[in-house]
């Protein structure tokens, strides 16, 4: 059997090179790793910047709900459990003396009796030893690195209370300021 075998031969004048050369690939190869480099490192970047609102969220929601059960809480002359805390018309109408900026005898945020004035919480912490608790004492999860301190200021001769809460995590520190009004002082919950 006979095969017949056929060259073809280009001619080098006005032939067009088809493809691209080895150098032109390892030039495209460069360029394109350079590129995926750098959007890999904007990326991360970018996301590790973004843990960083997270905390913030995180510790500006937590003062914001502090500062409202302070501020939610009764501004009387007297405990609310005092005898006289209806009818006194100012502290030296107390049975047991004037609320004050501190804590009544055995009352705490978490167990019974609970905090029931504003002055209960003055000079407050949550730290992460305590940790984080909601009010019935429970942990909060995720926030076991969080600090959070409640200071309190009497104004206006004591008709008025500053509440400065301050919430830190990490070297970020978020403090929120409100005020609550002695508008009703015979006013029990």
């Amino acid at each position: 059997m006979y095969t017949s075998l056929r060259i073809f031969h280009l001619r080098s004048s006005g032939s067009r090179q088809a493809g691209v050369t080895l150098v032109e690939l390892i030039l495209f190869i460069l360029i394109v790793s350079v590129a995926v480099i750098g959007v890999t490192r904007i990326m991360n970047l970018t996301s590790v910047a973004s843990t960083d609102p997270l905390r913030e969220k995180q510790a500006l929601a937590l003062a914001e709900s502090l500062l409202e059960e302070v501020q939610l809480q009764a501004f009387t002359y007297c405990d609310p459990d005092d005898a006289n805390a209806m009818t006194a018309n100012s502290p030296a109408g107390c049975a047991s003396g004037a609320q004050g900026l501190t804590p009544t005898a055995g009352e705490t945020r978490y167990g019974s009796p609970r905090f029931d004035n504003v002055g209960d919480y003055h000079n407050f912490e949550m730290n992460p030893a305590d940790a984080i608790k909601d009010i019935q004492g429970q942990a909060i999860v995720g926030l076991e690195t969080y600090t959070a301190k409640i200071f309190e200021t009497e104004e206006l001769g004591g008709d008025r209370i500053r509440i400065d809460v301050t919430v830190s995590v990490d070297g970020l520190s978020v403090s929120l300021t409100g005020y609550r009004y002695r508008y009703a002082p015979r006013a029990i919950p």
